[in-house]
Order: C-alpha cells, then sequence, then structure tokens
C-alpha cells in the first residue's frame, strides 16, 4: 500500500520530472523496539531480501509480515496494560522496567549492532560468493554468535547488581534490591534474545519471513499470563518493600520464559526450513575478521544510542525515588511512565512511516544504483509529505485526547487514575517531537540508501550531546515531579539537531532537498488541523463534568475524533493540500477493488 501511495503522489504531482546529470558512487545499509526503529542495519536487509524474491512470493511474504506486525503491535499494546495493571508507574513499575532494559541494552551494545548491520549482509554476500552456498559460514556464524552470547549471558549474571546500580543510582533499598533479583532472571534472556536475533536474520536470507514476525506474539502471550497471574496472587498497590521474592521470582522467570519460547520457535523454524548446524570455529581465513572491521562506525552508531538510554534512564529513575522521598505524588515520575507513554508516542510512526519506509528503501538504493540523485531526492520528499498527511492530525490528536486516552487505557489494577493522567501529560509533550523524530528516520534511510554509515554516526555526536545536557539540567531545575513529564522535550532535542545537521549534509549532497515544497505541505497541514484541535479540546473540557473515567474518556475521544478527522479533511482540501486529496482518492480506489 506505501508503495501505491507513493506511487500515486507521484502522478499526481506537476513537476517533478527526472533531472538528468546527477551522479552517485554509494550503496545502501540500514537496521530497524524499545531500540530498533532508530538504528541503521534489519530493516534494509530483510527489505532486501524480500526484493529478490518471485513477485507471488513476496505478495504472500508482505502479507505475512503485515499480519504477524498487526498481531504483535496489538498484543504487545495488551501486554503493557497488563504490566501497567500488576505493577504501577512509581516505584515497583519502575524497578521491573529497569531491570528489563538492562538484557537488551547489553545484548544491543554488545552484539546486537552488529549482528543487523555488519553480519547479516556478510553472511548474504558469501551465500553467493561460497562455493558451498554459504553453509560454512552459517555453520562458523551461529557457533560464534551462540559462543559469545553464552559468555556475555553469564558475565552479565553475575555482575545483575551493579549494572542495576549504573542504569539506577538513586534507587531506594527495596527497590535496588527487588530491581537486583528480577535482573538476576531477566538478564538470562541476553542468550535467547541473541538465538532469536540470528535465527530471524539467517530466516530471512532465506526469505521465510513468517516466523521471525509471528513469534513475538507468543512471548507477548506468555508475558500477559505472567503479569494476570502476579495480579491475581499479589493484588493491586503492591511496592518493593512488600512483595516477596517468591512473586518476583513468578515475574522474572515468568518473563524470560516469554523469550526462551521466542527464540525456541525461530530455531524450530530455521531447522524446519533446512538449517543443520555443525559447530564450527575454525575461523582463520573465513573473512569473519573482515566483517568486523567494517563495524566501527556501526558500533559508535549504537554506543552513541545506549549513552542516551543511561542518560534517559538515570534521570526518570532519579526523578521517580526524588519525587517519593521528597512526599510528593510519584505519579508518573519515574522511567515506567515515560516508558508507556513512549510506546504510545511511536506506535503512529511504527505503523505508517515504517510502511512508507519500507517502499522507500528499496526504491532509493535502487536509483542510487542508477545514478539518479534527483529521484533520490524525489523520492524522499514524497515519503515524508504522504507520511505527514497522517502523523501530523494523529500528533495533534495525541495532544488533545491523551490524558482521556490513558485514563481509558491504564487506570486499572495498580496504575490509578493519577498515575494515568500523568501518563497523558507526558505523551502530549512526546507527541509533539513526532514530526522531528519522523523527519529524521526519513533522513537517515537516505544516507543508509548512498552507503554512508559514517555521516549519521557522526550527527549522533552532537545530537545526543543536546539531549544529554537537557535531560541532566531538568534532572537539576527542575521539580522532581516535572522532570520526566519535560524528558521528552530532551528526547526530541536529539532529533530536531539531528534533522538539521542531517539536512544540511543532505542536501550539499542531493542538490537540494525539495525543501520549500515539504515546508508548505507541513504548514498547510497543521493549519488544517487547527478546528479538529479546538472541537476536540472542547469536547474533552465538557465531557469532564461527567462522573467516571471510562464513559467520559469515550464519548470525548469517539465524538472529538470522528468530527475532527472531518472537519481536517474539509480544511486541508479548501486549503489545497494535494497530498490528502491524492492520499484519500488510494484509499478509495483499494476499497471499490475489493
Amino acid at each position: 500500500m506505501a508503495e501505491e501511495a507513493l506511487d500515486a503522489v507521484e502522478r499526481a504531482e506537476p513537476g517533478t520530472e527526472p533531472e538528468p546529470g546527477l551522479h552517485t558512487d554509494h550503496d545502501p545499509s540500514d537496521y530497524g523496539d524499545l531500540g530498533t526503529a532508530d538504528r541503521p542495519g534489519e530493516a534494509g536487509n530483510e527489505i532486501g531480501g524480500a526484493a529478490h524474491a518471485a513477485p507471488g512470493n513476496l505478495m504472500r511474504s508482505s502479507a505475512v509480515m503485515a499480519a504477524g506486525t498487526v498481531v504483535s503491535r496489538a498484543t504487545g499494546f495488551i501486554r503493557t496494560i497488563v504490566l501497567a495493571a500488576a505493577l504501577g508507574t512509581q516505584l515497583l513499575g519502575d524497578a521491573y522496567q529497569t531491570a528489563n532494559m538492562v538484557p537488551f541494552a547489553v545484548y544491543d551494545l554488545l552484539i546486537g549492532g552488529l549482528l543487523a548491520s555488519v553480519f547479516v549482509p556478510f553472511l548474504v554476500k558469501r551465500k553467493k560468493v561460497d562455493s558451498d552456498g554459504g553453509t560454512a559460514t552459517e555453520q562458523r556464524l551461529f557457533t560464534v554468535i551462540l559462543a559469545v552470547l553464552a559468555v556475555i549471558t553469564l558475565v552479565s549474571v553475575a555482575a545483575a547488581e551493579p549494572l542495576i546500580r549504573v542504569y539506577a543510582g538513586d534507587f531506594t533499598t527495596p527497590q535496588h534490591e527487588a530491581a537486583t533479583l528480577l535482573a538476576r532472571f531477566l538478564l538470562g534472556q541476553i542468550f535467547f534474545i541473541g538465538a532469536s536475533g540470528i535465527a530471524g536474520a539467517m530466516l530471512n536470507s532465506r526469505n521465510r519471513f513468517g516466523a521471525p514476525m509471528w513469534a513475538p506474539v507468543l512471548n507477548n502471550l506468555v508475558i500477559i499470563s505472567v503479569g494476570t497471574a502476579f495480579l491475581l496472587v499479589t493484588g493491586s498497590q503492591n511496592t518493593p518493600g512488600s512483595v516477596t521474592e517468591a512473586e518476583l521470582t513468578l515475574l522474572g522467570l515468568g518473563t524470560t520464559l516469554g523469550q526462551v519460547l521466542q527464540a525456541a520457535v525461530l530455531v524450530w523454524a530455521l531447522f524446519a526450513a533446512g538449517f543443520r548446524w555443525r559447530p564450527r570455529l575454525d575461523l582463520r581465513g573465513s573473512g569473519l575478521g573482515e566483517a568486523v572491521r567494517t563495524a566501527a562506525w556501526m558500533m559508535l552508531y549504537v554506543g552513541v544510542a545506549q549513552t542516551g538510554l543511561l542518560v534517559t534512564t538515570n534521570v526518570a529513575t532519579r526523578a521517580g525515588v526524588r519525587a517519593a522521598q521528597a512526599g510528593e505524588s510519584a505519579a508518573g515520575a519515574g522511567i515506567t511512565a515515560y516508558q508507556y507513554a513512549s510506546m504510545l508516542f511511536q506506535l503512529p510512526y511504527a505503523i505508517i512511516a515504517v510502511s512508507v519506509i519500507t517502499a522507500l528503501l528499496p526504491r532509493m538504493s535502487a536509483h542510487v544504483a542508477d545514478g539518479r540523485k534527483d529521484l533520490v531526492r524525489t523520492d524522499f520528499s514524497r515519503g515524508l509529505r504522504l507520511s505527514a498527511v497522517l502523523i501530523v492530525p494523529l500528533s495533534v490528536a495525541m495532544v488533545v485526547f491523551a490524558v482521556p486516552f490513558c485514563v481509558l487505557i491504564y487506570a486499572n489494577g495498580s496504575t490509578s487514575a493519577d498515575d494515568a493522567r500523568a501518563i497523558g501529560r507526558i505523551l502530549m509533550v512526546f507527541a509533539a517531537m513526532l514530526i522531528p523524530f519522523t523527519l529524521f528516520q526519513l533522513q537517515m534511510r537516505v544516507y543508509y540508501a548512498l552507503g554512508d554509515t559514517r555521516t549519521p554516526s557522526l550527527i549522533a555526536l552532537p545530537a545526543e550531546a543536546a539531549h544529554a545536557a537537557l535531560a541532566i539540567t531538568l534532572l537539576l531545575t527542575a521539580p522532581a515531579q516535572l522532570v520526566v513529564v519535560l524528558l521528552p522535550i530532551a528526547y526530541g532535542l536529539y532529533y530536531a539537531v539531528g534533522s538539521v545537521l542531517a539536512w544540511r549534509g543532505l542536501r550539499a549532497r542531493m542538490n537540494g532537498l525539495d525543501g520549500r515544497r515539504i515546508l508548505r505541505t507541513l504548514m498547510l497541514l497543521y493549519a488544517a488541523t487547527v478546528p479538529s484541535a479546538l472541537f476536540g479540546w472542547a469536547m474533552v473540557r465538557a465531557v469532564g463534568v461527567l462522573p467516571g473515567t471510562v464513559f467520559p474518556s469515550l464519548l470525548a475521544m469517539a465524538v472529538g475524533g470522528a468530527v475532527g478527522a472531518l472537519l481536517f479533511i474539509l480544511v486541508a482540501k479548501r486549503l489545497g493540500v494535494t497530498e490528502v486529496t491524492t492520499f484519500l482518492e488510494m484509499v478509495r480506489s483499494r476499497l471499490l477493488r475489493r
């Protein structure tokens, strides 16, 4: 659908004929959860694998992946709601969130980025050039990855206590003890996260896309069951000091079990696809050393990303503890509320922009191979404007309806209505950052299509410096209760600074980026949202006098959203936003065909 939308916009725009005489000499690279949406490597590799499949297989693979992604997102959303009800958003929730974040951070820092951006392309290359079709390379890579994962996992489990102290230095004693106990179980996930990654990558190299997309659903279902069991056993309103070691063990082991089952499904699918593992450690002359040497820029990028995660986690956890110790309401003052708001913030990007990127990356890479920078520039402009047609009104709707929506989905069990409102306030600030976030992601794809991983890594350094400086300043100067509410501004500053620097670099290399047309479209789209935003705000205020929380929230969002969407379309048409008209025509034509 994204590919069709891009073509529809192309047909609707006059004056976008190719400009001759532009050349380039680069080739592509790309990486795509709490931590994968903004890293180079993964998405491009999957797209590349799919791009070489037969058209019928590609259509089936795309349908399977799309269905798996939707179900995975839906079950992941339910998982978050269940965990919020079971653990709340205050000290116990922060302990679990931090303990569960550390294994993914360690994995990404030490091996995840390399696997996606270096070893998978290396594997694809060796499958083409080796006389045995890359079988020996697969055996070596699988053996080495599992061995390294086993060592990293054992060391990390042994270092659980200092790792928690690094990410959450101000935890209270009961909170630190709870997080450390949880981490001793949750750090065991590192091995199975990595096993899932290598098995999924090898499946993709065989054009087997179903299992990698559907396996996370099983993980989510296990955690939903564990969270429900924890809530039934312990009740609500628990604190780090009130839960027992057995109850924390249920939570830690259950969460890890979900990752174990996900890995088991993927390894089974890999063996079903014909892979037979024969351990090999004869690495001399295998070419793996060359692959590792090419990873320097990727490791810099991953290191910067993990530094940002470290800063954010420390600032948010310290703010939550300080709010509780100062006798203030700790509702929404820690890392848990921040994470729950962040998950909602990224949904429009994950659903809308990622599909556009999926269509854009192979197109732009093909244009680069043909020496047509003009077409790369045109695709970037269309991709951003097409994404903005939905992302701009959704970001404004998130600002207007963030609080009632978060109350509706999160105000259950251990998460009070005040906790849920606090998440909504954080989401309101996050929503304002959605366009800079999307712009930066699309700009990075242009660099990867050009085969440039060095520039994104260098751009990340000043961007992260700006983020860290503002985040730490907020911790030192803002009231503890407001630190996490304002923290998305620091998050957005990373993407704002990064977008400015990336724009300057790409504008010089691409002979412009169609900036005037992009700016005009964005301004008109935001102008078209004003009547909708005013009506939605009036609905929220009007139903606020009604008793209860569920019915007023539903009423405000249903009426405000429906009327707001209609107002947006009417105003956008009146303002002459051709992208909206084109998008609606494309949707209408697809519906009529069915």
